[in-house]
Protein backbone atom coordinates (compact mmCIF):
# COMPACT_ATOMS: atom_id res chain seq x y z
CA UNK A 1 0.00 0.00 0.00
CA UNK A 2 1.25 3.42 -1.19
CA UNK A 3 2.13 6.01 1.88
CA UNK A 4 1.27 9.65 1.77
CA UNK A 5 2.45 12.11 4.30
CA UNK A 6 0.01 15.84 4.57
CA UNK A 7 1.63 18.33 6.43
CA UNK A 8 -1.19 20.43 8.08
CA UNK A 9 -3.99 19.74 9.76
CA UNK A 10 -6.80 22.09 8.23
CA UNK A 11 -9.14 22.08 5.62
CA UNK A 12 -7.05 21.48 2.79
CA UNK A 13 -4.68 18.87 4.79
CA UNK A 14 -7.85 17.21 6.15
CA UNK A 15 -9.42 16.69 3.04
CA UNK A 16 -6.53 15.46 1.02
CA UNK A 17 -6.10 12.86 3.99
CA UNK A 18 -9.75 11.65 3.66
CA UNK A 19 -9.65 11.34 -0.28
CA UNK A 20 -6.00 9.59 -0.08
CA UNK A 21 -7.67 6.95 1.85
CA UNK A 22 -10.53 6.63 -0.21
CA UNK A 23 -7.86 5.77 -2.98
CA UNK A 24 -6.43 2.87 -0.78
CA UNK A 25 -3.19 5.29 0.70
CA UNK A 26 -1.81 4.46 4.46
CA UNK A 27 -2.25 8.53 5.41
CA UNK A 28 -0.54 10.11 8.12
CA UNK A 29 -1.65 13.80 8.65
CA UNK A 30 1.00 15.86 11.27
CA UNK A 31 -0.49 18.97 12.69
CA UNK A 32 1.62 21.57 14.92
CA UNK A 33 -0.97 22.28 17.41
CA UNK A 34 -1.92 20.26 20.05
CA UNK A 35 -5.15 19.97 18.78
CA UNK A 36 -7.82 20.60 16.01
CA UNK A 37 -8.64 24.24 15.77
CA UNK A 38 -12.14 24.41 17.88
CA UNK A 39 -12.23 28.03 17.94
CA UNK A 40 -12.44 30.90 15.08
CA UNK A 41 -15.13 31.49 12.69
CA UNK A 42 -17.04 30.88 9.86
CA UNK A 43 -17.00 30.43 6.12
CA UNK A 44 -18.63 29.53 3.19
CA UNK A 45 -18.72 26.32 1.15
CA UNK A 46 -20.23 26.66 -2.30
CA UNK A 47 -21.61 24.77 -5.00
CA UNK A 48 -17.88 23.45 -6.02
CA UNK A 49 -17.13 22.69 -3.16
CA UNK A 50 -20.02 20.71 -2.37
CA UNK A 51 -19.63 18.33 -5.03
CA UNK A 52 -16.16 18.00 -4.16
CA UNK A 53 -17.41 16.67 -0.78
CA UNK A 54 -19.82 14.93 -2.50
CA UNK A 55 -17.26 12.29 -3.73
CA UNK A 56 -15.61 11.93 -0.21
CA UNK A 57 -19.25 10.96 1.00
CA UNK A 58 -19.86 14.08 3.20
CA UNK A 59 -21.53 16.47 0.95
CA UNK A 60 -24.82 15.93 2.33
CA UNK A 61 -23.56 16.01 6.08
CA UNK A 62 -22.87 19.81 5.28
CA UNK A 63 -25.67 20.42 3.86
CA UNK A 64 -27.87 19.98 6.74
CA UNK A 65 -26.11 22.67 7.81
CA UNK A 66 -27.57 25.07 5.13
CA UNK A 67 -28.77 28.66 6.61
CA UNK A 68 -29.10 30.64 3.68
CA UNK A 69 -32.14 32.62 3.66
CA UNK A 70 -33.53 35.18 1.66
CA UNK A 71 -31.56 37.30 -0.94
CA UNK A 72 -28.17 37.30 -1.31
CA UNK A 73 -25.89 40.09 -3.00
CA UNK A 74 -24.29 43.59 -2.64
CA UNK A 75 -25.90 46.47 -0.93
CA UNK A 76 -24.63 49.83 0.21
CA UNK A 77 -23.99 51.39 3.56
CA UNK A 78 -27.55 53.16 3.77
CA UNK A 79 -29.14 49.00 2.96
CA UNK A 80 -30.09 49.96 -0.66
CA UNK A 81 -29.41 46.93 -2.76
CA UNK A 82 -26.53 47.36 -5.19
CA UNK A 83 -26.66 43.50 -7.05
CA UNK A 84 -28.82 40.76 -5.58
CA UNK A 85 -30.01 37.28 -6.43
CA UNK A 86 -31.64 34.24 -4.31
CA UNK A 87 -30.72 30.87 -3.07
CA UNK A 88 -33.37 28.92 -5.52
CA UNK A 89 -31.90 30.94 -8.21
CA UNK A 90 -28.49 29.57 -7.39
CA UNK A 91 -29.50 26.70 -6.89
CA UNK A 92 -31.38 26.15 -10.05
CA UNK A 93 -28.38 27.53 -12.19
CA UNK A 94 -25.61 25.31 -10.31
CA UNK A 95 -27.93 22.65 -8.91
CA UNK A 96 -26.90 23.89 -5.40
CA UNK A 97 -26.24 26.78 -3.82
CA UNK A 98 -23.81 27.23 -0.83
CA UNK A 99 -23.29 26.22 3.05
CA UNK A 100 -22.34 28.73 5.70
CA UNK A 101 -21.03 27.00 8.71
CA UNK A 102 -17.85 27.22 11.20
CA UNK A 103 -14.40 26.21 10.48
CA UNK A 104 -14.59 24.25 13.01
CA UNK A 105 -17.63 21.95 12.17
CA UNK A 106 -16.09 20.93 8.69
CA UNK A 107 -12.94 20.07 10.82
CA UNK A 108 -14.35 17.76 12.88
CA UNK A 109 -16.53 16.44 9.96
CA UNK A 110 -13.17 15.70 8.51
CA UNK A 111 -11.04 14.43 11.38
CA UNK A 112 -14.37 12.03 12.15
CA UNK A 113 -13.94 11.05 7.88
CA UNK A 114 -10.21 10.57 8.45
CA UNK A 115 -9.57 8.65 11.25
CA UNK A 116 -8.03 9.66 14.45
CA UNK A 117 -5.63 7.34 14.43
CA UNK A 118 -4.19 8.94 11.11
CA UNK A 119 -3.93 11.64 12.47
CA UNK A 120 -0.46 13.00 14.62
CA UNK A 121 -0.71 16.13 16.42
CA UNK A 122 1.55 18.46 18.14
CA UNK A 123 4.36 17.37 15.49
CA UNK A 124 6.48 20.10 14.14
CA UNK A 125 7.92 19.21 10.19
CA UNK A 126 11.76 20.69 10.18
CA UNK A 127 12.29 19.84 6.19
CA UNK A 128 11.19 17.87 3.47
CA UNK A 129 13.48 15.88 0.64
CA UNK A 130 11.24 15.87 -2.38
CA UNK A 131 12.98 13.96 -3.84
CA UNK A 132 12.85 10.73 -1.49
CA UNK A 133 9.29 11.45 0.19
CA UNK A 134 11.53 12.41 3.22
CA UNK A 135 9.34 14.37 6.65
CA UNK A 136 11.56 15.55 9.12
CA UNK A 137 9.65 15.90 12.52
CA UNK A 138 10.29 17.29 16.14
CA UNK A 139 7.57 17.93 18.49
CA UNK A 140 6.05 21.30 18.95
CA UNK A 141 4.82 20.68 22.26
CA UNK A 142 5.08 18.55 25.19
CA UNK A 143 2.43 16.48 24.22
CA UNK A 144 3.94 16.24 20.53
CA UNK A 145 5.67 12.72 19.02
CA UNK A 146 9.35 12.66 19.48
CA UNK A 147 11.57 13.58 16.02
CA UNK A 148 12.68 11.41 13.53
CA UNK A 149 11.89 10.71 9.73
CA UNK A 150 8.98 9.24 7.80
CA UNK A 151 9.16 8.29 4.16
CA UNK A 152 6.46 8.34 1.61
CA UNK A 153 5.29 7.79 -2.04
CA UNK A 154 3.74 11.00 -1.75
CA UNK A 155 3.70 14.43 0.61
CA UNK A 156 0.82 16.71 0.46
CA UNK A 157 2.39 20.21 1.82
CA UNK A 158 -1.14 21.98 3.15
CA UNK A 159 0.82 23.94 6.14
CA UNK A 160 -0.63 27.69 4.83
CA UNK A 161 -0.03 30.39 3.42
CA UNK A 162 3.35 31.07 5.12
CA UNK A 163 4.42 27.54 4.05
CA UNK A 164 7.70 26.72 5.13
CA UNK A 165 7.91 23.88 2.48
CA UNK A 166 6.58 26.46 0.18
CA UNK A 167 10.27 28.29 0.53
CA UNK A 168 12.26 25.07 0.72
CA UNK A 169 10.88 24.32 -3.24
CA UNK A 170 10.61 27.04 -4.58
CA UNK A 171 13.08 30.23 -2.55
CA UNK A 172 12.93 32.37 -5.59
CA UNK A 173 9.44 32.71 -5.58
CA UNK A 174 8.41 35.97 -3.68
CA UNK A 175 5.71 34.63 -1.84
CA UNK A 176 2.41 36.40 -0.77
CA UNK A 177 1.81 39.85 -0.72
CA UNK A 178 0.00 42.18 1.19
CA UNK A 179 -3.15 43.21 -0.14
CA UNK A 180 -4.07 46.84 1.63
CA UNK A 181 -6.67 45.78 3.82
CA UNK A 182 -7.53 44.06 7.02
CA UNK A 183 -9.99 41.64 7.71
CA UNK A 184 -12.13 41.11 10.97
CA UNK A 185 -13.81 38.08 11.74
CA UNK A 186 -16.43 37.45 14.17
CA UNK A 187 -19.39 35.88 15.83
CA UNK A 188 -22.41 37.00 17.77
CA UNK A 189 -25.74 35.69 18.58
CA UNK A 190 -28.32 36.31 16.11
CA UNK A 191 -29.98 39.60 16.54
CA UNK A 192 -33.55 40.47 16.66
CA UNK A 193 -33.24 41.96 13.41
CA UNK A 194 -33.66 39.72 9.47
CA UNK A 195 -29.98 38.48 8.83
CA UNK A 196 -29.02 37.36 4.92
CA UNK A 197 -25.97 36.39 3.70
CA UNK A 198 -25.03 40.13 2.06
CA UNK A 199 -22.12 41.70 1.64
CA UNK A 200 -22.17 46.09 2.17
CA UNK A 201 -20.00 48.19 0.20
CA UNK A 202 -18.62 51.58 1.58
CA UNK A 203 -15.84 53.84 0.86
CA UNK A 204 -13.15 51.56 1.49
CA UNK A 205 -15.06 49.46 3.67
CA UNK A 206 -16.84 45.90 3.07
CA UNK A 207 -19.18 44.18 5.76
CA UNK A 208 -20.53 41.06 5.31
CA UNK A 209 -22.80 38.90 7.18
CA UNK A 210 -24.12 35.48 7.28
CA UNK A 211 -26.84 33.35 9.42
CA UNK A 212 -25.18 29.76 10.96
CA UNK A 213 -26.91 26.65 12.58
CA UNK A 214 -27.46 27.55 15.80
CA UNK A 215 -28.54 30.93 15.20
CA UNK A 216 -25.14 32.16 15.07
CA UNK A 217 -24.05 35.16 13.20
CA UNK A 218 -20.48 34.55 10.94
CA UNK A 219 -20.01 38.53 10.10
CA UNK A 220 -16.36 40.06 8.25
CA UNK A 221 -15.39 43.09 7.81
CA UNK A 222 -12.38 45.38 5.95
CA UNK A 223 -10.25 48.61 5.57
CA UNK A 224 -7.61 50.03 4.09
CA UNK A 225 -5.16 49.29 6.96
CA UNK A 226 -1.12 49.02 6.81
CA UNK A 227 0.14 46.10 7.22
CA UNK A 228 0.59 45.32 11.13
CA UNK A 229 -1.54 48.10 12.85
CA UNK A 230 -2.10 47.36 16.50
CA UNK A 231 -5.73 47.96 17.54
CA UNK A 232 -6.10 48.47 21.60
CA UNK A 233 -10.15 47.16 21.57
CA UNK A 234 -10.79 45.73 17.70
CA UNK A 235 -14.76 45.80 18.69
CA UNK A 236 -13.93 49.58 19.46
CA UNK A 237 -12.67 50.43 15.67
CA UNK A 238 -15.10 48.46 13.84
CA UNK A 239 -18.21 50.09 15.66
CA UNK A 240 -16.37 53.39 14.93
CA UNK A 241 -16.14 52.28 11.17
CA UNK A 242 -19.56 50.70 11.00
CA UNK A 243 -22.08 52.01 13.95
CA UNK A 244 -24.16 54.00 11.18
CA UNK A 245 -24.87 51.41 8.68
CA UNK A 246 -27.76 49.65 8.02
CA UNK A 247 -29.03 46.70 10.40
CA UNK A 248 -28.38 44.20 11.27
CA UNK A 249 -24.57 45.94 11.18
CA UNK A 250 -24.86 47.65 14.68
CA UNK A 251 -26.69 45.12 15.99
CA UNK A 252 -24.58 42.28 15.63
CA UNK A 253 -21.66 44.88 16.50
CA UNK A 254 -23.50 45.51 20.18
CA UNK A 255 -23.96 41.78 20.45
CA UNK A 256 -20.59 40.21 20.24
CA UNK A 257 -18.07 40.02 22.55
CA UNK A 258 -14.86 40.98 21.75
CA UNK A 259 -13.05 38.03 22.56
CA UNK A 260 -14.98 36.60 19.44
CA UNK A 261 -12.77 38.74 17.17
CA UNK A 262 -10.40 38.10 15.06
CA UNK A 263 -8.50 40.44 12.67
CA UNK A 264 -5.47 39.66 9.90
CA UNK A 265 -4.21 41.93 7.45
CA UNK A 266 -4.85 39.80 4.07
CA UNK A 267 -2.09 38.46 1.93
CA UNK A 268 -2.46 36.91 -1.52
CA UNK A 269 -0.14 36.12 -4.48
CA UNK A 270 0.46 38.18 -7.14
CA UNK A 271 3.01 36.02 -9.11
CA UNK A 272 1.47 31.97 -9.50
CA UNK A 273 3.59 29.29 -8.17
CA UNK A 274 5.64 27.61 -11.43
CA UNK A 275 4.53 24.54 -10.21
CA UNK A 276 2.17 22.95 -7.50
CA UNK A 277 4.69 20.05 -7.07
CA UNK A 278 8.09 18.90 -6.58
CA UNK A 279 9.34 15.36 -6.93
CA UNK A 280 7.48 13.83 -4.33
CA UNK A 281 5.87 16.91 -2.83
CA UNK A 282 2.65 18.58 -3.80
CA UNK A 283 1.52 21.64 -2.26
CA UNK A 284 -2.38 22.54 -1.68
CA UNK A 285 -4.51 25.22 -1.04
CA UNK A 286 -3.20 28.52 0.66
CA UNK A 287 0.28 26.82 0.58
CA UNK A 288 0.02 26.72 -3.59
CA UNK A 289 -2.45 29.86 -3.99
CA UNK A 290 -3.01 32.19 -0.96
CA UNK A 291 -6.25 34.13 -2.10
CA UNK A 292 -8.03 37.04 -0.91
CA UNK A 293 -11.55 36.20 0.59
CA UNK A 294 -13.39 38.62 -2.04
CA UNK A 295 -15.00 35.42 -3.97
CA UNK A 296 -15.21 33.26 -0.92
CA UNK A 297 -13.05 30.24 -2.32
CA UNK A 298 -9.91 29.87 -0.11
CA UNK A 299 -11.52 26.73 1.44
CA UNK A 300 -13.50 25.53 -1.68
CA UNK A 301 -10.45 25.91 -3.85
CA UNK A 302 -8.36 23.40 -1.30
CA UNK A 303 -10.80 20.90 -0.90
CA UNK A 304 -10.93 20.81 -5.13
CA UNK A 305 -7.09 20.83 -5.19
CA UNK A 306 -7.34 17.25 -2.28
CA UNK A 307 -9.74 15.66 -3.92
CA UNK A 308 -8.35 16.34 -7.90
CA UNK A 309 -4.99 15.13 -5.73
CA UNK A 310 -6.46 11.98 -5.30
CA UNK A 311 -8.02 11.61 -8.24
CA UNK A 312 -4.46 12.20 -10.35
CA UNK A 313 -2.35 10.21 -8.10
CA UNK A 314 -5.27 7.24 -8.09
CA UNK A 315 -5.10 7.47 -11.59
CA UNK A 316 -1.56 6.56 -11.64
CA UNK A 317 -0.43 10.19 -13.28
CA UNK A 318 2.44 12.08 -12.26
CA UNK A 319 2.12 15.21 -9.95
CA UNK A 320 3.13 17.02 -13.40
CA UNK A 321 -1.11 16.72 -14.35
CA UNK A 322 -2.10 18.25 -10.70
CA UNK A 323 0.13 21.37 -11.67
CA UNK A 324 -1.71 21.23 -14.87
CA UNK A 325 -5.68 20.23 -13.80
CA UNK A 326 -5.00 23.19 -10.95
CA UNK A 327 -2.58 26.10 -11.48
CA UNK A 328 -4.32 27.81 -14.21
CA UNK A 329 -7.70 27.82 -12.30
CA UNK A 330 -6.23 28.92 -9.09
CA UNK A 331 -4.20 31.72 -10.69
CA UNK A 332 -7.73 32.89 -12.54
CA UNK A 333 -9.55 32.99 -9.40
CA UNK A 334 -6.91 34.38 -7.02
CA UNK A 335 -6.51 37.36 -10.45
CA UNK A 336 -10.65 37.90 -9.88
CA UNK A 337 -10.61 38.10 -5.61
CA UNK A 338 -7.35 40.21 -6.02
CA UNK A 339 -9.68 42.51 -8.60
CA UNK A 340 -13.04 42.57 -6.47
CA UNK A 341 -10.72 43.34 -3.26
CA UNK A 342 -9.50 46.36 -5.29
CA UNK A 343 -12.79 47.37 -6.38
CA UNK A 344 -13.86 47.83 -2.69
CA UNK A 345 -10.83 49.54 -1.23
CA UNK A 346 -11.82 53.26 -3.68
CA UNK A 347 -12.54 56.11 -1.26
CA UNK A 348 -13.08 58.41 -3.51
CA UNK A 349 -16.41 59.89 -2.79
CA UNK A 350 -16.60 60.43 -6.75
CA UNK A 351 -15.30 56.99 -7.90
CA UNK A 352 -17.75 55.13 -5.47
CA UNK A 353 -20.71 56.38 -6.60
CA UNK A 354 -19.93 55.43 -10.35
CA UNK A 355 -18.57 52.48 -9.38
CA UNK A 356 -22.15 51.63 -7.39
CA UNK A 357 -24.13 52.80 -9.84
CA UNK A 358 -22.26 51.07 -12.36
CA UNK A 359 -23.36 47.57 -10.69
CA UNK A 360 -26.99 48.65 -9.65
CA UNK A 361 -27.12 49.13 -13.87
CA UNK A 362 -25.33 46.25 -14.66
CA UNK A 363 -28.02 44.55 -12.67
CA UNK A 364 -31.04 46.13 -13.75
CA UNK A 365 -29.85 44.75 -17.26
CA UNK A 366 -28.94 41.44 -16.36
CA UNK A 367 -30.90 40.46 -13.81
CA UNK A 368 -28.68 37.27 -13.70
CA UNK A 369 -25.32 39.30 -13.34
CA UNK A 370 -24.54 38.19 -10.44
CA UNK A 371 -24.97 34.40 -11.05
CA UNK A 372 -23.19 34.45 -14.60
CA UNK A 373 -20.30 36.08 -13.28
CA UNK A 374 -19.66 33.08 -11.07
CA UNK A 375 -20.21 30.41 -13.71
CA UNK A 376 -16.37 29.67 -14.36
CA UNK A 377 -16.10 29.46 -10.26
CA UNK A 378 -19.20 27.54 -9.27
CA UNK A 379 -19.59 25.46 -12.52
CA UNK A 380 -16.82 23.29 -11.85
CA UNK A 381 -17.39 19.93 -11.43
CA UNK A 382 -14.63 17.18 -10.04
CA UNK A 383 -12.38 14.76 -12.19
CA UNK A 384 -15.43 12.15 -13.45
CA UNK A 385 -13.93 8.87 -11.15
CA UNK A 386 -13.07 10.86 -8.05
CA UNK A 387 -14.95 8.99 -5.83
CA UNK A 388 -15.21 5.48 -7.42
CA UNK A 389 -12.69 4.24 -4.47
CA UNK A 390 -10.28 2.60 -6.98
CA UNK A 391 -6.58 1.99 -5.38
CA UNK A 392 -3.85 4.18 -6.31
CA UNK A 393 -0.89 3.22 -8.38
CA UNK A 394 1.43 5.98 -6.86
CA UNK A 395 2.37 8.97 -8.14
CA UNK A 396 5.15 9.28 -10.95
Amino acid sequence: MPEAVVIGGGVGGLTAGVALRRRGWDVTVLERAGRLENVGSGFVIAANALRALDTLGLGDRVRELSRVQGEVGIRRPDGRWLVATTEDRARERYGDSMVLLLRATLIGLLAEALGGERLRLGVEVTGVDPDTGTVRVSPARPEGAGAGELRADLVVAADGIHSATRRALFPDHPGPVYSGVTAWRGLAPRPDVTVSSTETWGRGLVFGTHLLAGDLVYFYATDLSPAGAVHADEREELLRRFAGWHEPIPALLDAVEPERILRNDVFSFATPLPAFHRGRVALLGDAAHPMTPNLGQGACQAVEDAVVLAHVVGEGQGLAAYTAARRDRTAAITGSAMSICRATQVRNPVVVGLRDAGMALASRLRSDLMLRSMDAVLGWRPPASAGNGRGPAGPA
